[in-house]
């Protein structure tokens, strides 16, 4: 007879799904109200924002318990994990300028099928043909919806590509990173990125306008939300289980982007989006199937 997962991992698997799910929504709000800001603000400048209260907000809440809260079990990996979260934002944050919200994030969703790969070469978690075959399938959506030698195409739709991949990478961390408690990754994060951003940001800085406030401060709070329902949904479940539910953001990034810009992807867009979000979850089923040992 098949092995059944046992009660406290299913319990932990919806939970994550759950968590995974609040994370991309507060996750798209961010990067609408970063786009909002594109325009006027360079993208050093929004992420030392989206960083620099998520840090304040970290500090706050641990109060005197800050060296504790420090004190890591994979300092090494907690610093790589925060290098590549801040280069999955920088790069992001950066093509809204020049792209639309919607296209984005779809090409930035090839990452679901990106962290089963990793997952499988990092953390020994299974991974055949079938499932190599929706990787694929997820990059040749990217590549539609980026339609490289085009005349539509612009570079810039490659940053949330190369996004993606560091974005997976943050994700795989985040799982080696189990051995320390929530509040620790989301403090080691906040200061990487808040620390390597104010060095730059002095080179990059416009003064804001008092009209603008109310954005920055939402970045940074949205981004502080996200991370934390992010972290421990990782935590909780299996990667590649709940992996692709991230697609839930091309939903939110298109509704964003038609409510707030009057804009409404292409249809090549669409038909990028379909086939990454159907690779993925042909992935998401088979590591479904093999959870439940009927692989």
């Amino acid at each position: 007879m098949a092995s059944q997962p046992a009660p406290n991992l299913l319990q932990d698997q919806k939970l994550g799904i759950l968590l995974l799910l609040l994370s991309i929504l507060a996750f798209t709000l961010m990067d609408a109200t970063a786009k909002y800001l594109a325009p006027r603000y360079d993208t050093v400048q929004i992420v030392w924002v989206r960083y620099t209260v998520n840090l304040l907000i970290v500090l706050a809440l641990v109060g005197r318990g800050l060296p504790r809260v420090l004190r890591s079990n994979a300092p090494l990996v907690q610093a790589l994990r925060g290098l590549a979260q801040l280069a999955s934002v920088m790069l992001f944050f950066a093509s809204l300028a020049y792209i639309g919200l919607a296209e984005a994030t779809a090409i930035m969703d090839t990452n679901p099928v990106l962290i089963t790969l990793f997952a499988a070469l990092f953390l020994g978690e299974r991974i055949g043909p079938r499932r190599i075959m929706g990787i694929g399938a997820a990059l040749v959506g990217a590549l539609i919806i980026i339609r490289p030698g085009s005349g539509v195409f612009h570079p810039a739709a490659l940053l949330p590509l190369i996004g993606a991949f560091t974005f997976a990478a943050g994700a795989i961390l985040t799982r080696l990173a189990r051995v320390d408690g929530t509040m620790t990754s989301i403090l080691w994060t906040a200061m990487i990125g808040a620390g390597l951003t104010s060095a730059a940001v002095p080179f990059f800085w416009t003064p804001v306008a008092a009209g603008d406030l109310w954005a920055f401060a939402l970045v940074g709070m949205l981004g502080t939300l996200s991370q934390v329902l992010l972290i421990r949904a990782f935590a909780l479940a299996e990667a590649g289980m709940i992996a692709p539910f991230v697609y839930t953001g091309l939903l939110w990034a298109s509704l964003w982007g038609w409510l707030f810009w009057g804009v409404l992807p292409d249809r090549w867009t669409v038909m990028g989006a379909l086939i990454i979000a159907g690779a993925g979850l042909y992935v998401w089923t088979r590591e479904a199937r093999a959870m439940k040992g009927q692989e």
